[in-house]
């Protein structure tokens, strides 16, 4: 079957080239004093998401008519409406950077799908190849997954695909999988000291379910089906000798490249830990913040790698460039923050003689010295209304950070420095300079001011992301930040906008973890699927790169993909559709990811993927992987709802998503105008009812900038970050320090018991009444729940909030809000779904039953009943 043309560059992909206002007022050279040592709307997203196929099941007040399968006899409805016009390119939406949990944070996790190893191979004598050439087929079963502790870098939401178009194109499920490429495994993939082979015709890489010609060495593109040369290397005198080559052995491969054909490069012993790191405070806050701020970054410093290289800067009116040439003194450049910085003043600053920055073990005293010397905000004006030059403040960070164009000593080979992080501590709007705002919403200019701000932001971002540095805005306090304005600079770059309470302990261990969770830079993911797949709409952080391949790979129809930044933490998620009826028993995908570790090597990371083709649907629903199905769902709804408007449409969608599966896959009860939901698919609607009714899409959260940050996260988050942003986790402390996981109901909340609830972003831990007055008793079991919470977001990125609290305070209805109501079923569906009540005696059962409060939220099985669904059994 010939290959498409690729789609055609189209310019809604186009990257806008930043140019920096020019000031015509005087140049301003920077000004030295010395510091006393006082000790005391949204960014529109990039790729506008059209609305697919996908997202137009029909609703269920005219149920589509069902043909019963003749494989099963499960009822199987019309797919969505098709255009005639043949498909064009990808939607790809481009939301928020990322975030991940280092644990599996389920008990019935997917099975990651991942492959039989080379052992697996057929050892009888391999067919004879009409060439007169011996063939090795490295044949795989399809149902061999090996079950993995680590979380793998590809999930697919079923491991097997559909045949038939009709059956497969269900809109309401779909199908689609989510890629990590910057996810660190324990096992790690196979390591290449070389070159990859890749097919002369479409661009993929030799893996181990290509076909082997072991006389001529030639193998056969699982992509295309063309036969390629491997300039002899795979010439072998049996199957055997072919499992030394990593990428036919081995599903996971990375090849590596010390040496670099990149101008400039410029090889370091210890790159990685002398990356510089940029802090830009804001100094406009209250002495309470202040205090708590100073605590945090005194913390920070002293956490940092001796050979890490920082960098300083405060800004109110002015811009304070601290200068690291002056011994233990604080001094500082100064320059003003209600316009751009010239090139004079950069060139001041680039070339002069002061040290901007500086490596810790040099520095550090000097560094808590500056920390120390901040003072609180000294005029009486709201904190709103005060001057910040956040956006000038960037600038000269940025222009530091990436330096002189220095010509290396010898030859004429340059380099165009960056690689490293800028964090933003803001207590408040930029409202001073560039790429700011009005102080008040009310300013009969503000739309049109708010607009040209968040453009002037977003170039910003682009600059730095082209000099590969990443823009962290840690934000903290009471006063609004305008989230509308600071997301694209965050966002364009790479970074991530993040708020606060306050500057106290969360904040400071994101404040660490910013500086540390960078993989690499340069990023480049490549998508190649079997012909009979087409990927129909990716989210996550990055952009479509569009690649002239062209006259290397004549047949190049991958979908590549400009990566913001390379991370533990991130994830994509790619929705596809099948083109037409499958007729081959198996379908391939190949996801190769190109980027610059923190070494500077070049990591070519291949993952290659083989799902086998079924007629059943019976068989596709018990492949179907519910946890995954349920976070593709989640993302494509959350990308759609930027408003609080669209997130009330959203929950509506969910049911009606939600009732077409049941009628899709689902059986009608005998009797009755009910379906009942397929078993298989337990965990899914439950998943999405937390969707809906928690923070993402529920009035959990109150204000809409919250909301709006907590979606960009998630679009971005890896699969177990974004697990427990939809549904929480619940675990009970129980004697002895142990705990047994429970569903995310209210009927946990017994009076007697210490129960903590991870929910992604926050962790809550609550005391029942009766545990709380026995001091000791209690103190262990808050100590027990604590130590949990610590180690479940140990490595996670933001860093959540902890807060516990005692049944009955008022802190408490945050932890009620998210758990289902439950206790609103009949006894014998609560025990049916919640077995530990069994093992509650009649008093305890009665003593929890008085304790709830009335409210008009369904619980989960009423609401599957409002739908006219039965629910599932549990599994």
């Amino acid at each position: 079957m010939a290959n498409p043309p690729p789609p055609p560059p189209s310019s809604s992909y186009s990257v806008g080239v930043v140019s920096l206002p020019n000031s015509n007022t005087p140049t301003p050279r920077p000004e030295k004093r010395p510091t006393p040592l006082a000790f005391n709307s949204p960014v529109a997203t990039r790729f506008s998401p059209q609305r697919s196929p996908q997202d137009q099941f029909p609703t269920t007040s005219t149920p589509s008519p069902s043909t019963p399968s003749p494989a099963n006899g499960m009822k199987v409805g019309n797919s969505a409406p098709h255009l005639s016009t043949p498909p064009g390119p990808p939607v790809f939406s481009s939301p928020l950077r990322p975030v991940s949990v280092p644990f599996r944070t389920s008990p019935a996790s997917p099975q990651p799908v991942v492959f039989p190893p080379v052992s697996s191979l057929p050892m009888s004598s391999p067919p004879i190849s009409s060439n007169g050439y011996a063939e090795l087929q490295p044949q795989t079963n399809g149902s061999e997954y090996i079950d993995s502790e680590d979380s793998p870098y590809v999930l697919f939401s079923a491991q097997k695909v559909l045949k038939q178009k009709k059956k497969a194109n269900i809109p309401s499920l779909g199908f689609g999988a989510l890629v990590s490429p910057g996810r660190e495994i324990s096992s790690g993939p196979q390591i290449v000291h070389r070159g990859p082979h890749r097919c002369q015709n479409c661009g993929a890489y030799a893996n181990l379910y290509c076909n082997i010609l072991l006389g001529s060495g030639q193998w056969q593109c699982v992509i295309c089906r063309k036969l390629n040369g491997s300039e002899g290397e795979y010439i072998a005198p049996s199957r055997d000798d072919l499992r030394n080559f990593p990428e036919l052995s081995s599903p996971l491969v990375d090849y590596i490249q010390t040496g670099t054909k990149r101008p400039g490069y410029i090889p370091v012993s210890d790159l990685r830990t002398s990356l510089p790191v940029f802090l830009v405070i804001d100094q406009s806050l209250d002495e309470a913040y202040l205090q708590h701020l100073q605590s945090s970054l005194h913390a920070f410093v002293d956490s940092l790698s001796p050979t890490t290289r920082i960098g300083i800067i405060t800004y109110a009116q002015t811009v304070s460039i601290y200068d690291f040439s002056e011994g233990l003194m604080a001094s500082a450049d100064m320059l003003p923050g209600n316009t751009s910085p010239t090139q004079e003043s950069l060139k001041s600053l680039k070339y002069g003689t002061g040290i901007y920055l500086s490596p810790i073990h040099a520095s550090l005293p000097v560094a808590h010295t500056i920390f120390s010397s901040l003072s609180p905000y000294k005029q009486n004006l709201p904190e709103v209304s005060r001057d910040r030059s956040l956006g000038t403040a960037v600038e000269v960070a940025l222009a530091i950070i990436q330096g002189p164009s220095a010509e290396m000593s010898r030859g004429i080979l340059k380099r165009t420095g960056g690689n490293g992080r800028i964090i933003v501590c803001a207590g408040g709007p930029p409202t001073y300079g560039p790429g700011s705002v009005p102080h008040s919403l009310g300013h009969p200019n503000y739309p049109y001011m708010e607009k040209t701000a968040m453009k002037w932001m977003e170039n910003l971002g682009h600059e730095a992301h082209q000099h590969d540095t990443v823009i962290d805005i840690l934000c903290a306090g009471t006063c609004p930040v305008r989230v509308p304005i600071l997301q694209p600079l965050a966002k364009a770059s790479g970074g991530v906008l993040v708020l606060h309470d306050d500057f106290g302990e969360a904040f400071g261990v994101n404040l660490q973890r910013a500086s540390t969770r960078v993989a690499g830079s340069q990023g480049l993911m490549e998508i190649r699927c079997s012909d009979d797949i087409l990927v129909t709409q990716v989210i996550g952080p990055g952009e479509e790169a569009h690649l002239e391949t062209h006259e290397t790979f004549k047949n190049d129809t991958s979908l590549a993909v400009e990566m913001l930044s390379v991370e533990e933490t991130q994830s994509f998620s790619l929705y596809m559709d099948t083109k037409g009826d499958i007729k081959n028993d198996y379908v391939y995908f190949q996801f190769a990811v190109r980027f610059l570790n923190a070494y500077q090597a070049e990591i070519s990371r291949i993952t290659t993927v083989k799902l086998p083709t079924v007629d059943s649907v019976s068989a596709y629903v018990e492949s179907i992987q519910s946890e995954v199905a349920a976070v593709l769902i989640a993302k494509r709804t959350l990308l759609r709802a930027k408003t609080s408007s669209d997130a009330i449409d959203m929950r509506v969608m969910i049911d009606e998503r939600v009732k077409d599966i049941a009628l899709k896959f689902g059986l009608p009860v005998p009797q009755s105008k009910l379906h009942r939901f397929p078993k298989e698919l337990s965990s899914l609607p439950e998943n999405l009812f937390h969707l809906r009714r928690g923070p993402l899409l529920g009035s959990v959260v109150g204000h809409e900038d919250e909301r709006s940050v907590l979606r960009n996260l998630f679009l971005n988050s890896s699969f177990d970050l974004s697990l427990r942003m939809v549904a929480p986790r619940c675990l009970m402390h129980r004697e002895g320090g142990t705990f047994e996981e429970l569903p995310a109901y209210d009927l946990a909340m017994q009076s007697d018991s210490a129960v903590v609830l991870d929910h992604g972003t926050d962790v809550f831990i609550w005391l029942g009444a009766e545990l709380a007055v026995q001091e000791g008793k209690s103190a262990a079991a808050l100590a027990a729940c604590r130590t949990l919470a610590e180690e479940l977001t140990e490595l996670r990125f933001p860093a959540p909030r902890i807060l516990a609290f005692k049944e009955g305070s008022s802190q408490a209805r945050y932890f009620v809000s998210r758990l289902i109501p439950a206790h609103r079923d009949p006894p014998y569906e609560q025990e049916a779904r919640f077995p530990q009540l069994r093992s509650l005696s009649a008093d305890q059962r009665a003593r929890l039953k008085s304790s709830f409060l009335h409210f008009d939220d369904l619980s989960f099985c009423e609401w599957m009943r409002s739908l006219k669904l039965v629910p599932p059994e549990p599994s």
